[in-house]
């Protein structure tokens, strides 16, 4: 555990020191997620097992042209009695004044794992922008196998 919270910590010193040009904001985040087990591939199912965590970590943007913008993640989340590292990459684009969509691949590592401790998901995910500064967003994360399921994430996130 003191290791992840040492590459949290330099992650976020790394990136808020860097000077990109086309850095556009780095900021924090965290929130709830609901991780559905024993459900399809993309489907809730009529039951499913839910499981309530929380994550917490930071993020940067960086303009590619007009509306779009590359948004890595990197986050700590924690499900119950299983902590992990979540990684996303976004595409993500600017709909409207204050609304955003963002897709892309989320890169999981799981410590509490013996094998298959990296996983790859998929994510689909929207924000919702207050101020210059904060913004409520939503994703939605869908896992290929049994040890990465589908999950909702619901947050805040506040620009540095």
């Amino acid at each position: 555990m003191k290791n992840l919270i040492k590459t949290f910590f330099v992650f976020i010193v790394i990136i808020s020191t860097s000077n990109v040009q086309a850095q556009t904001g780095f900021g924090v985040k965290g929130g709830l997620n609901f991780t559905f087990f024993k459900v399809e591939e993309g489907s809730f199912g009529e039951t499913p097992d839910v499981e309530l965590g929380y994550y917490i970590g930071c993020f940067v943007d960086f303009e590619i042209e007009n509306d779009f913008l590359l948004q890595p993640e990197l986050l700590y989340i924690n499900l119950g009695d299983f902590d992990f590292l979540n990684a996303p990459i976004y595409l993500k684009y600017k709909i409207k004044d204050h609304f955003d969509i963002l897709v892309g691949p989320s890169l999981n590592y799981f410590f509490d794992f013996s094998n298959a401790k990296l996983k790859v998901r998929a994510d689909l995910g929207f924000a919702y922008t207050f101020t210059s500064r904060l913004d409520l967003h939503m994703k939605y994360t869908i896992g290929f196998e049994e040890i990465s399921p589908n999950g909702v994430f619901l947050g805040l996130a506040c620009k540095l």
